[in-house]
């Protein structure tokens, strides 16, 4: 077979005037100057046939059943009990959630706020509870609240938290 018939097929497809009417290349700024490979040869940078990277494992799932008493304790450590300065944030879609931990204050708080934390239908973070024993009293004094123990550490950081409990919805921050 000839490449002829090829090249007209090829010639012939619908794209070949879009290519055609393609802009050249543009070039916005140059600004000439010394090239850097001298200072990446200098590095040194190639593979060395010699070394051989590490073998990564994975991680394998626990052997017995995983349940929430298995994620216990539950410790932030960039998060204590403590006042909260009420502040406003944009964040629309964010739905309501509070964190709470196991202490007197946060107690005190949920007790005093669940009607309101009901009303919103907020969802419970505990961000530091030792046990399953302290996870069902917590849970026992506000029945219907949705509770769950979560390590609030990365979560701090985003907010700029260092203390609940606090309230947190689409608009702002409040305790």
């Amino acid at each position: 077979m000839s490449a002829l018939p090829v090249l007209v097929a090829c010639l012939s497809l619908p794209w070949l005037p879009v290519l055609a009417q393609a802009d050249a290349l543009i070039v916005v700024e140059d600004r000439g100057g010394a090239s850097a490979l001298p200072y990446y040869e200098a590095l040194n940078l190639q593979p060395r046939a010699e070394v051989s990277a590490p073998r990564l494992e994975m991680p394998r799932p626990p052997a017995g059943a995983v349940n929430e008493a298995s994620m216990l304790p539950v410790r932030s450590l960039r998060l204590s009990p403590g006042v909260v300065a009420r502040r406003v944030i944009e964040a629309p879609g964010l739905p309501p959630f509070f964190l709470v931990g196991d202490d007197q204050r946060s107690r005190a708080w949920l007790q005093q706020r669940a009607p309101r934390l009901r009303e919103l239908g907020a969802v419970g973070l505990i961000v530091n509870v030792s046990s399953a024993e302290s996870l069902a009293r917590l849970r026992a004094l506000v029945p219907g609240l949705p509770l769950s123990p979560v390590a609030g550490d990365d979560l701090a950081e985003r907010l700029g938290l260092r203390h609940y409990p606090v309230l947190i919805t689409a608009t702002g921050l409040e305790q």
